[in-house]
């Protein structure tokens, strides 16, 4: 456990120039949130490149007693200065993807070569997303990745799998992303557990929770793979319907996982009232009690989160999703920590 300075007052206004307010260094902390500004492939909404300094404003206002994890910030929660490298990819393929995004002719060669320079950026972030995932599992720090867009996840996914054979995913999201190269961009970020099914070997399981919206190919996909558990939100809200428990059938989701996770949180999985400016925003969703429910029985299930992503905010004009985003980047460090506690 970290101890913080004699002086920090956990109740008192936080300084908004760090996470939560916290005095942990990066060095330090047990959680590591590393942010990754880059949604060059976004295919609706653009914003979430915003995501990351917005939560971190907006964290200030998380109140650091948490009612089920206890005070996880004693163990230091930190967030890595935002890489002006990611920021000029994002701008650099953005600039591209935006021009093939908008083009009549899918097979024109400068299309073709702009779609190509979009690949060529997201495989280097892929990679530097992947080291910088792995320099914080050798030192026994829990790696946060924080979008961007949720392709982002990817290199960070590899990362961990590598570093844990056998890996489970829970992926909350309202889409299953297993679009094969959507609109021609190998990583686009519909893409990712498509990329992930099929570059990842050590991935073991994936629990998808939450999604309403998904294309014929992919359900048929998701029906196919093994690998892959499908919780489709009309069937959850039929089984709600007929009388079923929530905690009941959130134990029925965790139990397709093995005992070591990543949770992939792509924030449209929850209602579009708690997320209204994410990219590609779809009715229905999780509540945010849902969210949370899933989260503790993930934990009480004796599962141990090895680290986490958090994709798809966009703060919006009146930084409301931002502010959900920071309590749910705050929650989820706290179970990913409580997690380590209760498997040793």
């Amino acid at each position: 456990m970290v101890l913080p300075d004699a002086t920090f007052d956990p109740d008192g206004p936080a300084d908004c120039d760090a996470l939560f307010g916290l005095p942990h260094t990066v060095e330090e902390a047990a959680v590591v949130v590393v942010p990754v500004p880059f949604e060059a492939t976004a295919s609706y909404r653009r914003g979430t490149r915003a995501a990351p300094d917005a939560i971190r404003k907006a964290s200030g206002q998380v109140d650091l007693h948490d009612s089920e994890t206890g005070s996880p910030w004693r163990q230091g929660i930190a967030m890595e200065p935002i890489d002006p490298q990611v920021v000029e990819w994002n701008e650099q393929a953005s600039r591209d993807a935006l021009r093939v995004i908008g083009a009549t002719e899918a097979e024109d060669p400068e299309i073709a070569a702009a779609r190509r320079r979009v690949d060529a950026v997201s495989e280097r972030l892929n990679a530097w997303v992947r080291e910088r995932t792995e320099s914080l599992f050798a030192r026994g720090a829990i790696p946060a990745i924080l979008g961007g867009d949720h392709s982002v996840a990817f290199g960070a996914i590899e990362a961990a799998a590598h570093r844990h054979p056998g890996l489970g995913i829970l992926q909350v999201d309202a889409h299953c992303d297993l679009r094969p190269a959507y609109e021609g961009f190998t990583w686009s970020h519909a893409s990712v557990f498509h990329n992930v099914t099929t570059r990842i070997p050590q991935v073991a399981a994936i629990v998808q929770v939450g999604v309403r919206d998904l294309g014929e190919r992919e359900w048929e996909r998701a029906n196919e793979d093994d690998h892959i558990t499908t919780w489709l939100q009309t069937h959850v809200g039929w089984l709600l319907a007929g009388g079923s428990a929530w905690g009941r059938l959130a134990h029925h989701m965790v139990e397709h996982l093995p005992e070591t996770v990543w949770v992939s949180f792509d924030i449209d999985g929850l209602d579009p009232a708690l997320c209204p400016h994410t990219g590609a925003p779809v009715p229905g969703g999780l509540s945010w009690q849902d969210a949370l429910v899933l989260l503790r029985v993930l934990a009480e299930t004796k599962r141990r989160i090895v680290g986490f992503d958090l994709c798809e905010v966009a703060p919006g004009p009146d930084e409301w999703d931002a502010i959900v985003g920071a309590r749910l980047l705050y929650k989820l460090a706290g179970w990913a920590l409580h997690t380590q506690e209760t498997r040793r």
